[in-house]
């Protein structure tokens, strides 16, 4: 099912696309330059947008009196109140996005794992928080794929956020519809995908398109939204993927010879031990599908959640558990 929409990341601006860092560098990312053929780059960098200027003196985050504040050490400028305007006025902007992509360990970009310092004097001791930015969007847009450069590296973290854009992407583009019709689609779509994930939400959401209120399509769809950004927000558990796997490998039960069957479990032991990556078993599954006129697991999302020249060759399937 090689059609998928481009889905609306926020992005750093320093992560490739301007020399805009305090030093007036840029961040070269593998996995940002693979994206830009299939996702549609929003870039922005707070520190810059607030007037601090390229090149300039690093900027911190020091807790003065209980309450953190954006602080520029070299001038003692205290940049808190331009930031937390322009993260309102911003954020408060956005009408469109799938995910976030964003510096880390950045005072301004940083969602997670930013020095912060316990007051105005360089000390050793630090604790670690949120940036302003990085950290607001974490509340305001909790349950969409948000993620660092850094992170994004590690295999499953990276399958996890690009599966969950694309998948974002597609609900956008259903809510766009208004169409019932479309959002039972999307959710037959997303099946075996959502069973891999969260079982217990899967059921919930096939309960809020059952619909027994008779609901309007803007209040089924805002349920569903809901408890779809609750069933993606975690990478699946790894015995759960391989669940899914033999559920999907059930349905040719009657038609597989016994070597077959028996490569296909072959296949899986070779997964389970992490020498082959999930690609290998879900080929197999796709030919057998051609084969036999499956349909139904053609169409499944779980068969191919983004683009395959997303899936590096390197990818061997190593550093899938965290």
């Amino acid at each position: 099912m090689e059609q998928f929409p481009r889905p609306i990341i926020y992005i750093s601006k320093c992560l490739g696309f301007d020399h805009c860092r305090y030093d007036g560098q840029t961040i070269e990312s593998d996995v940002v330059n693979s994206l830009k053929p299939y996702v549609e780059f929003r870039p922005v960098c707070p520190e810059v947008e607030i007037g601090l200027g390229i090149p300039r003196k690093p900027i911190r985050i020091v807790e003065i009196d209980g309450q953190p504040h954006l602080y520029q050490p070299v001038t003692g400028r205290d940049c808190t109140a331009e930031m937390v305007a322009f993260v309102e006025g911003f954020l408060s902007g956005i009408t469109e996005v799938d995910g976030f992509l964003l510096k880390n360990r950045s005072p301004s970009c940083g969602w997670q794992d930013v020095k912060i310092y316990p007051g105005l004097e360089n000390v050793s001791r630090t604790l670690r928080g949120a940036g302003f930015y990085g950290g607001e969007v974490a509340k305001r847009f909790e349950g969409l794929p948000l993620e660092d450069e850094g992170r994004v590296r590690n295999f499953t973290l990276r399958e996890h956020f690009l599966t969950g854009i694309f998948a974002f992407a597609r609900f956008r583009q259903v809510k766009a519809s208004g169409v019932m019709k479309d959002l039972i689609e999307f959710h037959t779509m997303h099946k075996l995908l959502l069973m891999g994930y969260n079982q217990a939400q899967m059921r919930t959401l096939g309960a809020i398109l059952a619909n027994k209120d008779h609901c309007d399509f803007s209040t089924v769809a805002r349920n569903y939204e809901t408890h779809l950004k609750i069933a993606l927000a975690k990478p699946p558990r790894f015995q759960a993927i391989i669940n899914v796997l033999l559920h999907a490998f059930g349905g040719f039960k009657n038609v597989l010879t016994s070597d077959e069957k028996q490569f296909f479990l072959d296949t899986l032991e070779e997964y389970r031990d992490e020498r082959i990556p999930l690609s290998a078993a879900l080929k197999i599954l796709q030919v057998w599908a051609i084969k036999y006129h499956n349909d139904y697991l053609l169409n499944q999302v779980f068969m191919q959640p983004s683009p395959k020249a997303l899936t590096e060759i390197t990818d061997s399937g190593k550093g899938r558990r965290l």
